[in-house]
């Protein structure tokens, strides 16, 4: 008796664990992820909207000293190049109205909606979670990403809300391209010069470009050796 008692507790214990498991299983989602915008993601079929904090839209620009950007392109770079090449885990923690999974996203063992916020390429959603908010405070203090200058927080861009009209830099405006090198290092590059056609600029990491070389030196920047 006392046999078949443990034998059944036995087989109960066994599928309560199998039950717990496949439970786990359900509220997590993975695989290679899709990047839509700055906080959504595709994994399969399956849109998912990342926890926790808003993004900058597609099409939404910042200012940083008088000059717009485009923050909410920058935002899905970020985006992309932190799941690049990597799987996406998202443990599911609700649907939105849209019909999204609203998910806590890691990749590379980092979550990424505090990689965006750390990065100040997002801001911490207070309205749906505070979890977010120490990274903000610390994104801002060092003013970095949207922090570096002005911007609309994403959930008032959509309802129409637009910064003042500010000059975009084009190829037609200034045209020395000041850099930030891996090292920290500001460098100009002046037109014509060996590196000038491969240097990049991007406004998020305080990259800029400058009208003079006197500008340039007076910001910090020395000009290239070659």
């Amino acid at each position: 008796m006392i046999r078949y008692f443990m034998a059944a507790v036995l087989l109960l214990s066994n599928i309560s664990t199998t039950v717990r498991a496949e439970q786990r299983e359900l509220a997590w989602l993975s695989g290679r992820a899709t990047v839509i915008d700055g906080d959504t993601l595709k994994i399969g079929q399956i849109p998912i909207r990342i926890h926790g904090i808003d993004a900058p839209e597609k099409n939404q620009v910042c200012i940083k000293e008088n000059i717009s950007w485009k923050c909410g392109v920058e935002a899905t770079k970020l985006m992309r190049s932190l799941v690049m090449g990597s799987e996406v885990s998202c443990e599911k923690l609700d649907q939105d109205r849209y019909g999204r999974v609203v998910g806590r996203c890691f990749s590379n063992g980092n979550n990424l909606g505090e990689m965006m916020v750390v990065q100040g390429l997002a801001l911490a959603y207070r309205q749906y979670s505070s979890e977010y908010v120490p990274m903000e405070g610390i994104s801002k203090s060092v003013q970095r990403g949207m922090w570096a200058g002005k911007f609309t927080p994403p959930w008032e861009w959509r309802r129409g809300k637009r910064l003042g009209h500010k000059k975009e830099i084009t190829d037609k405006d200034c045209l020395i391209k000041g850099n930030i090198n891996r090292s920290g290092e500001r460098i100009y590059h002046l037109p014509g010069s060996r590196f000038y056609a491969q240097t990049k600029i991007n406004v998020a990491k305080s990259e800029r470009y400058f009208c003079t070389e006197e500008a340039a030196e007076k910001a910090g920047w020395r000009k290239a050796k070659r």
